[in-house]
């Protein structure tokens, strides 16, 4: 079961929301109002999913959705009654996986919520790949800079460069990058 907190930005109740929620099988947690307890929220109630009930994502709520997808990233489902193109490109950039304009119905709800799984799951193995390579690449970076340190200060070749890191690497029982980084590090104290 799917836990789903509830955010809104108005005074106008909710009720018929959590309740198809609830109909459709999900646990709907005490819902909270749009502002800096946004992230808080999330982080003490740990929901799945969080639905956002607006009539226009404001500054003020984008920036907190912004803050939630950095640090407690969920998949967030925003229901607006206002359809501005880049209101919804920012809201998308601010983490928003599904933007639904004006209202809902409990039959589509289930369906929205699917995409924004869906949606908030492919993201986040599309970032898990890019960290990926982001360390991969920076890994390359040291273990160059290890090897040029070797080859200026030793009067060694690439290729026996790279051997010696590998042979380092092996008997310490270490990763490679990590001999290197070790290295351009001692070279930097130097």
């Amino acid at each position: 079961m799917l836990r789903v907190l509830l955010v809104n930005d108005t005074d106008k109740p909710i009720a018929d929301l959590a309740q198809a929620l609830r109909a459709a099988g999900y646990e709907v947690l005490p819902h909270v109002a749009v502002g800096a307890r946004l992230l808080k929220a999330v982080q003490e109630q740990q929901p799945d999913v969080v639905i956002l009930d607006v009539e226009s994502p404001s500054r003020d709520t984008l920036e907190q959705l912004a803050m939630l997808h950095r640090h407690a990233p969920r998949p967030v489902v925003m229901f607006s009654a206002d359809g501005d193109d880049a209101l919804i490109r920012d809201a998308v950039g601010a983490g928003v996986a599904a933007y639904v304009v004006d209202g809902l119905s409990p039959a589509r709800l289930a369906p929205v919520l699917s995409v924004a799984l869906a949606r908030f799951e492919q993201q986040a193995h599309v970032r898990q790949r890019l960290d990926a390579l982001e360390r991969t690449l920076e890994d390359r970076k040291d273990i160059d800079r290890a090897k040029a340190l070797l080859m200026e200060r030793r009067g060694m070749g690439e290729a026996e460069a790279y051997a010696a890191l590998r042979q380092q690497a092996m008997n310490q029982g270490l990763k490679l990058a990590d001999v290197a980084r070790r290295i351009v590090a001692m070279a930097d104290l130097l």
